[in-house]
């Protein structure tokens, strides 16, 4: 059974991986075209073809969307997708040319094992290459592949996390999924639970409460900025307008800040986008679709964490646990 993004109807997912580097990519392909959204919160994200998802704005088809680890210079990554899709005869008529709209956003990875080695254009067409409709890989690899969260403390105290996701079929037929890299300044909850499932490690075992620790902090304790973000994508089959998908991309901001805590910090670069490819049910409710979109990205994030391995001398939840 698929429980991961591509369970829903039109989408294929692929990952590039680089393990030796701790970096990689993840695309997520709809060759027909998918009614596309966008919603930014944190205060230092890097983004690309953002401003066209947004309602008002002509262009109303989204071909991929790219997730990347690299910093700013993983959004090169784009580039390559936009090869492939140009090849596959995918995007946007614009005259005599074929223009495939590539959406993207990028995580901060550089330094778990080096800094100088990124995704680029290669290793985009690689993930592109790689995509198919079945279900996902997920964990350290692709965008997660170097991602962390808990870093109250410094990534000395940090724990390896990933990349996730989850899927739901409602009542009436819609299905809705979600996919996430968490690469976070805060800790991780259960949402069902409120359970603390990842903090900054003590020394001698157990996590550190992150809020308490921010609230607490005396301004000695802060790492550097722009060093962490989650991005991630929240997708359906349902038929949907620009207006309604751009609000299924600001409701699955709620299954963030459930899970992940502090969130939407100024140490985050926080983005999820939204895509409705209409190959499923033709009326569907919103509200149920909304809350779908909720529960379905605090679930990605946990798988997220659920599902890492260690990389970088960073522990997973999974090897602390049985460690």
């Amino acid at each position: 059974m698929n429980n991961t993004i591509t369970a829903v109807k039109g989408l294929e997912a692929g990952h590039y991986t680089d393990r030796a580097h701790a970096t990689g990519c993840t695309v997520i392909i709809c060759r027909q075209g998918a009614v596309g959204g966008v919603d930014v919160r944190g205060g230092s994200p890097g983004t690309r073809e953002t401003d066209l998802l947004r309602p008002a704005h002509r262009v109303d088809r989204v071909h991929a969307i790219l997730l990347s680890g690299g910093s700013a210079f993983g959004l090169d990554a784009a580039s390559g997708v936009v090869r492939y899709l140009e090849g596959q005869g995918v995007g946007f008529e614009a005259g005599p040319a074929i223009v495939p709209i590539v959406s993207a956003a990028i995580l901060f990875d550089l330094g778990l094992v080096t800094h100088d080695v990124r995704p680029g254009p290669e290793e985009g067409l690689a993930a592109c290459l790689a995509a198919d409709a079945g279900p996902m890989d997920e964990g350290s690899v692709g965008a997660g592949t170097g991602a962390t969260v808990a870093k109250g403390r410094g990534i000395a105290s940090s724990v390896k996390c990933g990349i996730g996701s989850a899927s739901l079929r409602l009542p009436g037929g819609a299905v809705v999924a979600a996919i996430v890299a968490v690469n976070a300044y805060g800790g991780l909850y259960d949402h069902k639970t409120g359970q603390l499932v990842a903090g900054p490690r003590r020394e001698g075992g157990g996590f550190e409460d992150p809020m308490e620790l921010l609230l607490e902090d005396d301004g000695s304790q802060e790492g550097p900025s722009m060093t962490n973000t989650t991005i991630g994508l929240v997708a359906t089959d349902a038929l949907l307008s620009r207006e309604e998908v751009n609000h299924l991309a600001g409701l699955s901001h709620d299954g963030l800040a459930l899970t992940i805590r502090p969130c939407h910090t100024m140490r985050d670069g926080d983005t999820m986008f939204a895509m409705a490819t209409g190959q499923g049910p033709q009326t569907s409710d919103l509200t149920a679709l909304g809350a779908a979109s909720v529960e379905v990205t605090a679930r990605a994030v946990l798988r997220a964490a659920e599902t890492a391995t260690g990389l970088g001398g960073v522990p997973s939840i999974g090897e602390i646990n049985h460690g």
